[in-house]
């Protein structure tokens, strides 16, 4: 009798224990696991865009960083799912836009000199590797090319495009770095990974400021830009997706720079130094960040969604691989929740949208008054539903924290 009441005490507290468990899942990520956010982000997006060439709206086929992030997003949900429609969603991609003698369509030109074309390169080592299709790796040798002949400043800084001279933006380091360093490592190319980590070197120096700890948005060496500071060269605010942009880009670039490299360790710093800043930008209600970083609650500005999902992806992977301490997974998940709450809408046909997108801003124009990088001009940009730079950076945030839970 006596053990049977000991059993029953002990069913009660492991019922209680589980019961305990669940309830604690559930109130993490909306009682959904990370990955299944991704695959369902994912689904909704090729539902909403079967074919991925008309990915961010365009009209034709277009060789452009948006449909390469998205399809990278697909693919890295492929290597961890083992769902075959992600893999084919990306081949699909590059299947149209890379005829069988390797040349790039869509609009690609080697001799427009923009790193924004070098992004959904980085999709084409995968395929290479799975298919042995000589195309993709001709496209590749193209691309590195490209930044091989690339016009830089005098410090040796990629011009962000030839028709925006001297300029380096944030944004172009990761478009172009880290698949220079990932080219560099797989086809035995170490001038490549040096190049990429110069990039980030430069930008840090260019861009950094000593005020906030964050980046500002670009840097024009000749000081000509009219959003150009006469004494720096800096533009004037920090743009949270530039931030974001440059964030993913570190930890990306560190996947194929060499642990005996000499310069690996200065990487890892520039990480840590940039991340501290961008972990006290954190909204504290919220977890979520700003449009505009450097003045945050300022009427007009708000809540966005991009910059937040590269943020959570860029901490989570950071935490998973070292380079920062438990506070970035804690703000990671932090993060992540806030996005759920803020941004994630739940559609009548059981897809899934993100809110709160800024569209598009850049530096410069044919005018003074266009793009001119003002609090006022960032505030002022569309702002959208689904935009490929938020969904393809929260499906690769929903991905980095599964595979830190595995690890428990």
């Amino acid at each position: 009798m006596k053990n049977k009441i000991k059993y029953y005490i002990f069913s009660l507290l492991v019922c209680h224990w589980v019961s305990f468990g669940q309830s604690k899942v559930k109130s993490d990520f909306e009682g959904v696991s990370p990955i299944e956010w991704s695959k369902k982000m994912a689904d909704s997006d090729q539902k909403r865009t079967p074919n991925p060439v008309f990915l961010d709206g365009v009209k034709f086929p277009k060789w452009n960083y948006t449909n390469g992030l998205v399809t990278l997003a697909n693919q890295k949900l492929y290597d961890y799912t083992k769902g075959q429609k992600y893999w084919d969603y990306s081949l699909a991609y590059v299947e149209q836009l890379i005829d069988k003698e390797g040349k790039i369509l869509g609009g690609y030109e080697l001799e427009k000199y923009s790193l924004d074309l070098i992004n959904s390169g980085k999709i084409l080592f995968e395929i290479y590797k799975k298919t042995d299709d000589k195309r993709y790796k001709i496209a590749m040798d193209v691309l590195h090319k490209q930044l091989e002949t690339h016009p830089r400043n005098s410090d040796g800084g990629y011009w962000h495009k030839k028709s925006y001279p001297w300029q380096m933006w944030l944004d172009g380091v990761y478009m172009a770095d880290p698949f220079s360093a990932e080219y560099g490592a797989v086809f035995n190319a170490p001038k490549a990974i040096d190049d990429a980590i110069l990039q980030a070197e430069l930008i840090q120096k260019h861009t950094f400021d000593s005020k906030t700890g964050l980046n500002f948005h670009g840097y024009d060496e000749k000081r000509e830009q009219f959003w150009a500071n006469k004494q720096t060269g800096q533009s004037s605010h920090v743009w949270g997706r530039a931030q974001g942009w440059y964030c993913m880009a570190l930890v990306d670039i560190l996947d194929f720079v060499p642990k005996n490299h000499p310069k690996r360790k200065e990487l890892i710093q520039i990480v840590q130094k940039v991340f501290t800043a961008v972990l006290k930008a954190q909204e504290k209600d919220s977890g979520v960040w700003w449009q505009v970083m450097d003045l945050p609650g300022r009427k007009g500005n708000y809540l966005e969604s991009t910059c937040s999902t590269m943020f959570v992806y860029s901490f989570a992977k950071a935490y998973r691989n070292g380079y920062v301490s438990k506070a970035y997974l804690k703000s990671a998940k932090k993060g992540f929740n806030g996005i759920l709450k803020q941004f994630i809408k739940e559609n009548p046909d059981n897809t899934i949208s993100i809110t709160k997108c800024c569209a598009v801003a850049g530096l410069g124009g044919k005018n003074p008054q266009d793009r001119d990088g003002s609090f006022e001009y960032y505030i002022s940009e569309p702002i959208r539903n689904d935009d490929a730079k938020a969904v393809g950076p929260f499906i690769m945030a929903g991905i980095e924290l599964q595979r830190i839970l595995d690890k428990k």
